[in-house]
């Protein structure tokens, strides 16, 4: 049977698109290995490999060795996990909800944690402190939407997603208030929601990891769901598919990686609705596919805009994404329309 509403083969099509995933791992291999030698401090990749090797060995670190690991290797690996994070919970939003315009941050989880860093930013908290506030905050978001969208033992997609408007328009106008309570530090909360990957550390990176591996694990596990609740409800449901069930599964997995992720870089725009759009015109709409290919895409879009962020007076890696994403998705919009 086949369980895709647009006639697409299920499963792996083929050479051709294999093919295709050998050269995104390659791309994102190159990415990083570019990513880690380019900045004020150019290291040629040759130098970049080695010093991978000495650090992986256990040898002494010295000259660029210590750039590498302590600086750059850090900052891009936690590009790989974020922008992989936020690409896998798109295309599994847009699966379960069936709307093209899912992307991660559709239940609030970014004015949640938009709001939690910025109190701890305007109260002047140590800033080890500010990425829990912002989790704490982001998970808060989304329990606060899925107990205005139950009805009963159920989660109707349409009232979940006006739900997590409305909490992320009244989560939004608190943070506002509070920027312009504490002028001083607008510059540092405005810095936040625009994404930034310059201060992640191995810390940091170690703590977003567990999160983002597991919420991400599940989603990939439950493809094969994903694909036939593409049929509607009611067939899903005639299938043996617990879509209730589904639905809440997705949106709590997806919710903690999401929160974990942007809690410690800020909102980082357009990669999670993007990539799987991407994804399915090369791959298919096969979310045991999709998914993990969108996991090395996204991790290689968000690693090559922090690169062009530190590298130009962009700066912000949210405003590269937004910047590259706008205009793309307005082509894919337009390339749709006269299909």
């Amino acid at each position: 049977m086949n369980l895709e509403p647009e006639g697409r083969a299920l499963g792996w099509p083929g050479p051709r698109r294999l093919g295709r995933t050998a050269a995104l791992v390659v791309l994102l291999l190159a990415v990083i290995v570019l990513a880690v030698g380019l900045g004020s401090v150019t290291i040629a990749p040759g130098e970049v490999l080695g010093a991978l090797w000495h650090g992986v060995s256990g040898a002494a670190l010295s000259g660029n060795d210590v750039i590498v690991w302590q600086i750059r290797l850090p900052r891009v690996l936690m590009g790989v996990v974020v922008g992989a994070c936020l690409a896998v919970c798109g295309g599994a939003f847009q699966g379960v909800f069936r709307n093209p315009l899912a992307d991660p941050y559709l239940l609030g989880v970014a004015s949640g944690a938009g709001l939690g860093a910025t109190i701890g930013i305007v109260a002047g908290w140590p800033r080890g402190s500010i990425p829990l506030a912002a989790l704490l905050m982001a998970l808060a978001a989304v329990t606060v939407t899925l107990t205005l969208a139950r009805e009963g033992r159920r989660f109707p997609p349409t009232r979940l997603i006006l739900a997590g408007v409305v909490v992320g328009s009244v989560l939004s106008a608190c943070s506002t208030f509070l920027i312009l309570r504490g002028e001083d530090r607008a510059r540092q909360v405005l810095a936040y929601t625009l994404g930034d990957l310059g201060f992640s550390g191995w810390r940091d990176v170690g703590t977003v990891l567990p999160y983002a591996a597991v919420g991400c694990g599940v989603l990939i596990l439950l493809g094969r769901a994903l694909d036939t609740l593409q049929l509607g409800d009611l067939t899903a449901r005639s299938l043996g598919v617990p879509v209730e069930r589904l639905r809440l599964l997705v949106v709590i997995a997806a919710s903690i990686a999401t929160a974990a992720a942007v809690a410690y870089v800020g909102i980082i725009g357009f990669v999670g609705l993007i990539v799987p759009h991407v994804v399915r015109l090369a791959w298919g709409t096969n979310h045991r596919v999709l998914l993990p290919i969108s996991a090395l895409l996204g991790g290689a879009l968000l690693v090559l805009a922090d690169l062009l962020a530190r590298t130009t007076l962009l700066s912000q890696v949210g405003v590269v994404t937004t910047l590259l994403g706008g205009p793309f998705f307005l082509w894919l919009l337009r390339r749709e329309g006269h299909d």
